[in-house]
């Protein structure tokens, strides 16, 4: 009988405890933030987890179904298209136009704007739909980079250039998806940075991380060091004092997985230009311009060497740029140097 009553005491504690916060919840609870959006932003982001929840389940059986690899195409750069990036790319394009709140589309798999018919939404997005995937065939974290804006151009009119090169301060929000041991979502609206963890028994996003801030200072550097010889001399003698301090060296080859651990251990992630690549490689608007936004809203700090990188002009839709972002007393140390 004691037995008895110790089982289902301890039943009861059990179901006590909080199932947690809901994305969908959490989002619900914030709306107030932007009475001008009626519900519009918050319904788009739901429409941004609803795609990362399919390719989270693309990712997971990826190596079931024959969906690694190459797809034997490139995309709109020149870059090997991996089947996973078409795959994620679909997914998310038929999220978002099928939500109704987004005008325009750009995408890293696309050249152009893509216009999804609804002319009368008010916000633009520019994505990098799976960053990383060639990681996918070895089992490595890989991401999704998305950013936010509201159009500049007429409602009732298709979207425009400038709905996109507004700059990286018109952000409203933007946010990445991480694809590891377990899928994150990582988001700001301009109030803070907050994580959410999927649940995939429940088949939801739960609030695991709230207000993120990021250490001042860290002692851990990503860069990939076998492109030294071809990096400026400044990066070349910041990395040496790296060396000579004994940070950790931690570089994955994902921008969302260096990017992630970087943001909550502290440190610092440099993407230098080179000789073949004098405008850096990573991309501004969908790669740049939104870990910038939300890296500063979690206390940290990101540049192109020269100058914050918020304020880096945006002039085209694949612009590249180089970028240092992560705690900020390392980034004004690479700026320095």
């Amino acid at each position: 009988m004691k037995d008895n009553r110790l089982v289902r005491d301890t039943i009861d504690e059990k179901l006590a405890l909080p199932v947690g916060v809901t994305l969908d919840r959490f989002i619900k609870w914030n709306q107030q933030d932007f009475p001008f959006a009626t519900g519009e932003l918050s319904q788009l982001l739901r429409d941004i987890a609803l795609a990362a929840k399919i390719v989270n389940r693309e990712v997971n059986r990826a190596g079931l179904v024959d969906i690694t690899g190459a797809s034997g195409a490139a995309n709109c750069q020149g870059e090997s298209q991996q089947k996973l990036d078409v795959i994620a790319h679909i997914r998310f394009m038929r999220a978002l136009t099928n939500g109704g709140e987004v005008a325009g589309i750009v995408s890293e798999e696309e050249e152009e704007i893509l216009y999804t018919g609804n002319d009368q939404a008010r916000y633009v997005v520019a994505i990098d739909p799976l960053d990383g995937s060639s990681n996918i065939d070895v089992n490595v974290s890989i991401g999704t980079i998305f950013s936010i804006y509201r159009r500049i151009s007429p409602l009732g009119t298709p979207v425009v250039l400038d709905d996109f090169l507004q700059g990286g301060t018109a952000q409203i929000a933007a946010g990445y998806v991480l694809y590891g041991t377990s899928t994150v979502l990582v988001y700001t609206t301009g109030r803070g940075v907050n994580g959410f963890t999927y649940e995939a028994s429940l088949g939801e996003f739960f609030l695991s991380h709230p207000m993120i801030r990021t250490p001042e200072d860290g002692a851990i550097y990503s860069v990939n060091e076998g492109n030294l010889p071809a990096f400026p001399g400044g990066i070349r003698t910041y990395i040496d004092r790296c060396r000579e301090r004994n940070y950790a060296a931690r570089y994955i080859g994902s921008l969302v997985g260096d990017f992630h651990r970087n943001l909550l251990k502290g440190g610092i992630y440099l993407y230098p230009p080179t000789a073949k690549a004098p405008q850096g490689k990573l991309r501004l608007l969908y790669e740049c311009y939104p870990l910038a936004f939300l890296n500063e809203q979690a206390g940290g700090a990101a540049s192109n060497g020269f100058q914050r990188l918020l304020e880096v002009p945006a002039q085209s839709v694949h612009q590249r740029c180089p970028l240092y972002i992560g705690s900020p007393r390392m980034v004004r140390e690479v700026e320095e140097a």
